[in-house]
């Protein structure tokens, strides 16, 4: 190799370390850039994730708050139409046991507290006269077994809630505007009395040959 082409040689391998200098000054530019824009997508990632966390736990914290006052409401609805169903059988319950049962004193709501324990009977009604019976009525919207499990218990504890009724025959009446044939069976087979609403209008509902039992 001559010294000219020699030269030349040297020369173009200058020229093309000088393109490659400027290839990797200008990949490193792209490298930095790129490195720069993706930390600035990953805040804003970051803030958006973020807020979007706070907005989920707004939410939830809104639908929290919306279910307690629904339930407030249901609980609302529900103890209004309980005073209603009461409300509503109280003047024909009052006429069956009149006219029916002989019954001398009907009383709603009555109240009371033995060793802790609290009972609420929705009517109460006895005779004093040579009818010496007294009816213990629980009215349900919706009879549930829980509502026959209450009567059991109130009659159950009646004479010891009330002694001075000691010397009486005690009754049960569960009477319900909804009542399914499966739990108005176990009702009578407890002997106690079952009734219905017809047009606002509780009737006593058992068999011709049903015997209620005196506890």
């Amino acid at each position: 190799m001559t010294d000219d082409e020699l030269k030349e040689l040297v020369a173009s391998i200058a020229i093309s370390q000088k393109k490659t200098d400027k290839q990797l000054r200008e990949t490193d530019a792209e490298l930095k850039e790129l490195a720069a824009s993706m930390a600035i997508s990953q805040k804003n990632t970051k803030a958006e994730l973020k807020e979007l966390v706070a907005g989920m736990a707004a939410s939830q914290k809104n639908t929290d708050q919306q279910i307690k006052e629904l339930g407030k409401q249901i609980g609302g609805l529900g103890r209004k139409f309980g005073s209603f169903t009461e409300g509503l059988a109280l003047p024909s319950m009052e006429h069956i046991l009149r006219k029916q049962f002989n019954m001398e004193i009907i009383s709603p709501s009555v109240r009371a507290e033995k060793g802790g324990q609290n009972y609420e009977i929705d009517v109460l009604a006895y005779a004093n006269s040579s009818v010496n019976e007294l009816y213990v009525v629980e009215v349900k919207s919706h009879l549930r077994e829980e509502g026959i499990i209450q009567l059991q218990k109130i009659i159950t504890n009646f004479r010891q809630l009330f002694p001075e009724h000691k010397d009486k025959k005690v009754f049960g009446i569960l009477a319900a505007i909804d009542m399914s044939s499966a739990l108005k069976e176990r009702v009578l087979s407890l002997g106690f009395y079952t009734a219905k609403v017809r047009e606002d209008i509780f009737s006593l509902d058992v068999p011709e040959n049903f015997q209620a039992r005196a506890y």
